[in-house]
C-alpha cells in the first residue's frame, strides 16, 4: 500500500473554523465535513475545466445531450423525454438543446415509424464525430483531477465511495 502523506489544504482550515465555531456541537463531525467539502471541491474543480475544454462549436449543455444520447441504455436512439430524463433537465430545456443541435447537423428527428406521436431522436455521423472529439478531452480533465492517485488507491477511493453509494441507494 502506498505510504500517505498528510499535508494541510485548504478544507483543513475549513473544518478547523468550524470546528471552533462548533465547538461544544456533538452533531458536528469534522471528518464528515472534510471529506463532503474535499468531494464538492473536486467536482467544481473538473466542472471548471470541463468548462474549458469547449470551443464555440460545441458548448457544454450540447455535448451533455450529444452524452446522453451517445451512452443511454437505448441503441442510439432515444425520445425527447427520455434525453430529458437522463440528462436530468425538463423537457423545454431539452427540445432548445436539441432544435440547437439539429440546426449544427449534430442529430436528426424522425417521427416513430411504429408510433406518430413519438420523435425518435439520433446523432449524425458529424454529431458523433463531434461526441468523440470531446469525450476524449473531458476523459483527460477526469485523469487529470486525480492523478495523485496510483492504481491501488483508486480502487480503494472506488471501493469506498461506493460503499456510501450504496448505503444511500437503500
Amino acid at each position: 500500500m502506498a505510504h500517505l502523506v498528510f499535508m494541510e489544504d485548504s478544507v483543513d482550515q475549513h473544518v478547523a473554523r468550524w470546528a471552533a465555531f462548533w465547538a461544544s456541537e456533538p452533531a458536528f463531525a469534522p471528518e464528515v465535513e472534510g471529506a463532503l467539502t474535499r468531494m464538492k471541491f473536486i467536482q467544481r474543480w473538473i466542472d471548471r475545466n470541463d468548462l474549458a475544454i469547449f470551443t464555440e462549436d460545441l458548448t457544454l449543455q450540447d455535448y451533455k445531450t450529444l452524452h446522453v444520447l451517445m451512452v443511454q441504455p437505448w441503441p442510439t436512439e432515444a425520445t425527447p423525454a427520455q434525453l430529458a430524463e437522463a440528462a436530468n433537465v425538463t423537457r423545454a430545456a431539452m427540445t432548445s438543446r436539441l432544435d440547437r443541435l439539429a440546426e449544427a447537423g449534430l442529430i436528426t428527428r424522425q417521427m416513430d415509424g411504429a408510433d406518430r406521436r413519438r420523435v425518435l431522436v439520433r446523432p449524425t455521423q458529424e454529431g458523433r464525430e463531434m461526441w468523440s472529439k470531446y469525450i476524449f478531452k473531458g476523459m483527460a480533465v477526469d485523469q487529470r483531477a486525480l492523478h495523485a492517485l496510483d492504481s491501488e488507491e483508486l480502487a480503494q477511493l472506488n471501493g469506498l465511495l461506493r460503499k456510501v453509494l450504496l448505503s444511500l441507494e437503500e
